[in-house]
């Protein structure tokens, strides 16, 4: 965790078009929760999206497996050196804070311009350690750790507002990288926890279907990085094969998700359903494991697939029309997403149906005739199955997400996944 509470930010107002706004910045440097404040005020009055760019110190530890590195030469990394070197001739405090050529650079993208490419996409992550925490690589420029520190925008125009420097293409690459950091932080949970599920299971089928899903990340990496350097993908690259296994395993949730949902549906209303019934329509779910937990993590790997998939066509489509890239951009992730929404809300659905589920004794027997260990049994099946729906991600308004970017001198960058603020 990183201690800003001392530290004056620099900070930059990106447009990703040519607009004009009243001057809302004020004079002198802000508070964090004035900054969050001039965001949002900035994301209403604006006809184009705006978001903010904060440069922080760069932590002396740093784990950078989690994010997606980018050299020195990739098209993000030079927008952001162009954007960096050309103020810092005109603000000191950026030239003071940029000086190391090492530093942590957060892109935070307003509630509503959030909701324009997040939504469905990057919700929080929560924390086992923390109760309600947010788990990330850094403190989010909305955490209280930062609360006390010292914003200062990065230029002034002449009626006292924020400079609003256009940069599209800058923003539309961090926007892509750490959401599609997000999607593969996504895939590698769901990856191990099938792999964990199915060690117990020794299903062939399952097995197969969790080979050919995992089996479409080297094409997804490569065009992953080809599009990152503006290039064009072509077949060779094996794409379509992998975008084609990623749809099979699409139907296959929707299918079984329309199975769990008919079976909830044909329960009795107001008594209680024994395990045994249960276990019908969802295989191992007394388990901890278990075919039915095994096909919500497929469920898990294809959407996070899919999503990052998304993420690479939206880029495609917005680098086509290099006048409105980051419109063209969330227009592409808006009609793809729907589907993926649908089928997360469906699964989320079912658990929240689980686990409010009053379950009853096998047979109607009396407790007398249980021995001590079908009492265990029993009792571990009811906390299983009533936990279901911790794992919901809880629906709410929107906020603001974060794009975190470690800078090393070199000029290359490390993009992380994004997080909400």
């Amino acid at each position: 965790m990183i201690d800003y509470r001392k530290a004056t930010v620099p900070v930059w107002t990106l447009a990703t078009g040519d607009v004009r706004v009243p001057s809302v910045a004020g004079d002198g440097p802000m508070t964090a929760e004035r900054m969050g404040e001039l965001r949002g005020v900035l994301a209403a009055l604006a006809d184009a999206p705006i978001a903010t760019l904060e440069a922080h110190p760069l932590p002396d530890k740093l784990d950078r497996s989690r994010g997606i590195p980018l050299d020195a030469a990739s098209p993000l990394a030079q927008h952001l050196s162009q954007l960096v070197t050309q103020t810092a001739r005109n603000s000191s405090t950026a030239a003071k804070a940029t000086a190391a050529d090492e530093n942590l650079y957060v892109m935070v993208l307003p509630a509503k311009v959030a909701a324009q490419v997040a939504q469905g996409i990057v919700r929080p992550m929560m924390s086992k350690a923390v109760a309600g925490g947010i788990r990330g690589p850094f403190v989010g420029s909305g955490n209280k750790a930062v609360g006390g520190a010292t914003f200062m925008p990065v230029g002034k125009a002449a009626a006292g507002s924020a400079v609003l420097t256009v940069a599209a293409p800058l923003v539309l690459m961090a926007v892509a990288v750490g959401v599609s950091a997000h999607a593969d932080q996504k895939r590698q949970q769901a990856i191990e926890h099938i792999t964990e599920l199915l060690e117990q299971l020794h299903e062939d089928k399952l097995d197969d279907e969790h080979s050919a899903l995992d089996g479409c990340r080297d094409a997804i990496d490569k065009a992953t990085a080809i599009l990152l350097d503006q290039g064009k993908l072509g077949i060779s690259l094996g794409l379509d094969s992998a975008v084609h296994a990623i749809n099979t395993a699409l139907g296959a949730a929707d299918r079984r998700l329309a199975r769990w949902q008919s079976a909830l549906d044909k329960l009795p209303a107001g008594e209680g359903v024994e395990i045994a019934t249960l276990t019908k329509s969802f295989p191992g779910i007394d388990e901890d494991g278990g075919r039915f937990r095994t096909h919500l993590e497929l469920a898990a790997l294809a959407t996070a697939l899919k999503r990052r998939v998304n993420v690479l066509q939206a880029v495609e489509h917005a680098q086509s029309n290099p006048d409105n890239l980051f419109e063209s951009f969330t227009r592409a992730l808006k009609r793809d997403q729907q589907r993926l929404d649908e089928l997360e809300s469906g699964i989320a659905g079912v658990l929240m149906r689980l686990s409010v589920l009053e379950l009853a004794r096998p047979g109607g027997l009396r407790p007398p005739v249980f021995t001590p260990g079908e009492v265990d049994r029993l009792m571990r099946a009811m906390h299983r199955i009533h936990r279901l729906g911790d794992d919901v991600s809880a629906g709410g308004r929107a906020t603001d997400v974060a794009i975190e970017m470690a800078r090393d001198r070199d000029g290359s960058l490390v993009v992380f996944p994004a997080v909400p603020a």
